[in-house]
């Protein structure tokens, strides 16, 4: 990503003006155009300190020509073409998607490989928080019983033995956080031998093995899915603790007689595993056993200014305390694909980057779509135009680090550390799902729009990137990014201020999302037909 030089136009808060006073921000010194920041948009006639003056009403966060731009010509944002005017736009014009015809995708041949030498960054020493540590060498930042199901069909059963191990097993076991249901809507109606029905089998089987579970696996199975347990793990393919294969609870067996049985069994057979994860103690760990998904959601023009480089920093300040941090979401790096290719550590993860663009590319195809069908009704309500525009702001979260390894959608990251780009679709919950399946021990959500996006596996701190957003949720968002725009605070302050809070949530600290016990379902990515 081009570094980021953030020019104001207006005074800031923190000089003592009033926040009416007009304001934009332009991402770097080459572009033509910048963001207005006032709450609410600006009418026309407002007239900016350097004396441009709107020719019309502009929303806060939507784009504001600072000069002409002939049909035709560039548009530039990030100091990168994020479109092409469409018509003759004047200076102090709005510029939206209706006035920008949107570029083509790069090609994937001819990109620059492994060409951007890192920034020479100090090690980060001393930083630790209280987790964990599994036999298998990763650190839980939860101790929590995690239920695997093979197919949907039982995901009533074992919500309602969710239910009642919550209610009368778990206060018996202080030391266990919680209880989850891996509820998913995969396992049978599928042609689980088409190519791509791997990746749900794995997804699922690796999220089994996820650091927060503390190496206990227990499954619950119908009995006539496609996805039977023994193919969901083969034997000695997931290393349990004690040695111990996973134990299974099968709802058609024939000792089950009536819908309690099942029940009671599912009980019993969770008891076990409680106790012991109970006999986990915390333990001082350091910050390099922190394993990072960072994503966006609900963007907005502000995400690529405010939180997402505050992201940016602290993902640098995690590699630098030797953590791994994994950022993903295909369609929104795509159009960045040269940025991520000149970083990468080695030409073999460039390839691996390119190998995972084209895979999506001919995915896409498919379907009939290009990559613009990532940007949202919300996206562009908030001032991003096209995909293009998106994406710059999305890459900022990666940080400056080179780029160590590249992980295909479901796959474990094994023994892959530093800063790794995690192949997935853009949609929030499938992203995330495969990042938990990644093995993810704490989640960085950044949001323009709101969402109030959480995981029963990992903790998610939300990071809002306005004031007005973290004013109003003020109780769903656990860190305010929009004192950037205002002057309030840097990008450095933030990113700090995160890092610190990821430490603190790691060693146990409720996020908002925790609280109030939000979260998504899982869901599998399963590019594979559906029969």
């Amino acid at each position: 990503m081009q570094s980021i030089q953030i020019v104001r136009a207006g005074q800031d808060a923190a000089a003592g003006a009033s926040l009416d006073t007009p304001r934009y921000i332009r991402m770097h010194a080459n572009d033509n155009v910048a963001i207005v920041v006032n709450d609410g948009g600006l009418k026309a006639g407002a007239v900016f300190a350097d004396g441009l003056t709107l020719l019309g009403a502009v929303p806060q966060g939507h784009k504001v020509a600072l000069s002409d731009v002939r049909q035709g010509e560039p548009v530039t944002r990030y100091n990168v073409t994020i479109g092409y005017a469409a018509c003759d736009i004047a200076a102090g014009s709005w510029v939206s998607e209706a006035n920008l015809r949107m570029p083509d995708a790069l090609e994937l041949s001819g990109l620059p490989i492994a060409t951007r030498a890192a920034p020479v960054m100090e090690p980060l020493e001393g930083y630790t928080f209280e987790g964990y540590r599994n036999a298998d060498g990763s650190v839980g930042t939860r101790n929590i019983l995690a239920i695997t199901t093979t197919v949907q069909c039982v995901s009533g059963v074992v919500d309602h033995a969710v239910r009642r191990i919550k209610e009368t097993l778990l206060p018996l076991y202080p030391n266990v956080d919680d209880v989850v249901g891996l509820e998913h809507s995969y396992g049978c109606g599928v042609a689980i031998e088409a190519p791509g029905a791997d990746i749900p089998i794995r997804t699922l089987r690796n999220i089994s093995q996820n650091p927060n579970f503390g190496g206990q696996a227990m499954v619950v199975s119908l009995g006539c899915e496609k996805l039977q347990p023994a193919r969901l793990f083969p034997k000695g393919s997931i290393p349990i603790l004690n040695g111990r294969e996973p134990a299974t609870v099968c709802l058609q067996d024939a000792g089950h007689v009536g819908f309690m049985s099942m029940i009671d069994s599912i009980v019993a057979t969770a008891d076990e595993q409680l106790k012991v994860l109970n006999a986990r103690r915390r333990e001082t760990c350091s910050a390099a056993d922190l394993v990072v998904g960072v994503q966006c959601g609900g963007s907005d023009a502000f995400s690529g200014v405010t939180a997402n480089p505050a992201v940016g920093y602290a993902t640098d300040l995690l590699v630098r305390a030797g953590a791994t941090v994994m950022f993903s979401e295909v369609t929104e790096v795509r159009d960045g694909i040269d940025q991520l290719t000149s970083r990468a550590a080695d030409p073999e993860v460039a390839a691996a980057m390119i190998r995972e663009m084209e895979w999506y590319d001919a995915y896409l195809k498919r379907g009939g779509v290009d990559r613009s069908a990532n940007t949202t009704p919300g996206n562009k309500a908030g001032g991003l135009s096209n995909i293009v525009e998106k994406a710059m702001g999305s890459i900022v979260k990666s940080g400056s680090s080179a780029i160590s390894g590249v992980l295909s959608p479901g796959e474990k990251l094994g023994a892959r550390r530093g800063l790794i780009y995690a192949a997935t679709p853009a949609s929030d919950f499938i992203c995330g799902t495969l990042q938990v399946a990644a093995g993810m021990n704490i989640h960085v959500f950044t949001t323009g729009r709101g969402t109030p996006y959480g995981l029963a596996p990992v903790p998610v701190i939300k990071v809002a990137t306005r004031n007005d957003l973290a004013r109003r949720w003020h109780d769903l968002m656990d860190v305010n990014a929009g004192r950037i725009a205002s002057g309030e605070a840097t990008i450095e302050d933030v990113g700090w201020e995160l890092f610190r809070l990821m430490l603190d949530v790691a060693s146990g600290r409720q996020t908002w999302a925790e609280h109030w016990k939000l979260h998504n379902a899982l869901t599998l990515f399963n590019p594979a037909p559906v029969t």
